[in-house]
């Protein structure tokens, strides 16, 4: 997606209004520190409020109120003692809201009661994201409010041809942070990924529900990359894209209670795209449920990819109800555009208890890397039944350069 040269200007006006705005109310954007202004509510023994609308939020939702909400937070941040940001009710519009740390208040909460919408005009996000909460440490997001992208405006600039990874901002991303919660809250309608939780630890996203619409571009509802100890859980997510991508550099992500549908799944990658990743260790995806997607269980790598591991994955308990790919690996992600053998090695893998319905008649694909086969890989009580329209072929598994062990029930039958 290329901007235009008079969306571009546009862009650096805006910048320079914002950095001249900041310079008259006594703040540094270099450190993003804003001064404190009157307005804050305390009550006794009770963390102090912060209320967005006392530092210039408008709920109209025309005003743009991202400094306002930047000045909130570093209000809040750097008092003593307990603090809530609170986005009241009422609908917010804002371009890109930094949150930065680290922060002196402890705890440290975010409650957004009304609804957040993002501004429409791409110029207005120049860092790949809408709301960055970043190097901060024990802060919660949570409320009954939403947070709505609106990249209906936007998605028709996410394609070049059949290419759809253009990058479209980022709803909502953790980046560097520690030990931090979202969780009760709705996002809608990303530009680009819903969530993305980047570079941190100890990240824990409950009870949210992401939705877009099954054919938007590149919408995953959480993308996670060189991040350690996450958990997704007890989330309803439906996109156009993957509802949980799990990239490269994790390490101990957890995902359990997620419905997920319409989009393509739980899918591990896809690895190997870019010189320098690192490797996926320990993945485990429990209780789901995968509803109308293209994929269900996946595994994703890149041909010609750099050598990298994937090892200690699980899913296990899920429910596939008309899925094309219920359970798949897939080391030729890509190779319309690339050549040669993806060098990710596969291994230690566990497919258990998987039951439901395949609208395709390959229910199980195992499509390995001749260069690096797949190793360990298990698959135990699999019932997978046929619910599509085609009349050809049957019924069955496919197997390239793996060597599984079955147990249990097997439906479709075992690779021969």
């Amino acid at each position: 997606m290329a901007l235009t040269k008079g969306i571009k200007i546009k862009a650096a006006l805006l910048l320079g209004l914002a950095l001249v705005t900041l310079g008259a109310e006594g703040a540094s954007f270099g450190t993003r520190r804003v001064l404190a202004e009157p307005g804050a509510a305390t009550t006794p023994g009770a963390a102090t409020v912060f209320d967005i609308t006392n530092y210039g939020a408008k709920p109209d939702s025309r005003t743009e109120s991202a400094m306002a909400m930047i000045r909130a937070w570093n209000a809040a941040c750097k008092s003593s003692g307990p603090a809530k940001l609170v986005i009241p009710n009422g609908e917010f519009r804002a371009g890109e809201v930094v949150f930065q740390g680290p922060c002196t208040a402890k705890p440290l909460t975010v409650e957004v009661q009304g609804t957040l919408l993002a501004q429409t005009d791409l110029s207005l996000f120049t860092s790949g994201f809408w709301i960055s909460i970043e190097h901060v440490e024990g802060v919660e997001i949570l409320g009954s409010g939403t947070i709505n992208g609106q990249g209906e405006a936007s998605w028709k600039f996410a394609c070049a041809g059949m290419d759809c990874s253009g990058v479209l901002p980022v709803s909502l991303v953790f980046q560097q942070a520690k030990n931090c919660t979202m969780r009760d809250m709705t996002v809608l309608n990303g530009k680009g990924f819903h969530t993305k939780v980047l570079e941190s630890s100890d990240i824990k996203l409950e009870n949210l529900t992401i939705v877009a619409p099954g054919d938007s571009p590149n919408t995953d509802g959480v993308h996670i990359s060189r991040s350690q100890n996450v958990r997704v859980t007890n989330t309803v997510i439906g996109t156009g894209d993957d509802c949980i991508s799990i990239g490269e550099g994790n390490t101990n992500v957890t995902i359990t209670q997620v419905t997920c549908g319409p989009g393509h799944g739980i899918s591990i990658g896809s690895l190997g795209k870019r010189p320098g990743e690192t490797d996926v260790k320990g993945v485990t995806v429990r209780n789901c449920t995968i509803n109308g997607t293209t994929n269900g269980a996946r595994i994703k790598s890149y041909h010609k990819s750099p050598k990298l591991l994937a090892t200690g994955i699980i899913f296990e308990d899920i429910i596939m109800e008309n899925v094309k790919n219920p359970i798949i690996i897939d080391q030729n992600y890509g190779s319309g555009k690339t050549g040669g053998q993806s060098n990710v090695k596969i291994s230690d893998v566990h497919f258990t208890n998987i039951r439901g319905t395949s609208v395709s008649k390959v229910a199980v694909s195992l499509s390995c890397s001749s260069s690096v086969p797949c190793e360990d890989v298990e698959l135990a009580d699999i019932d997978l039944t046929f619910s599509g329209l085609e009349s050809k072929g049957s019924f069955s598994s496919l197997c390239a350069n793996v060597k599984p062990v079955f147990s249990g029930v097997q439906n479709p039958a075992a690779c021969p």
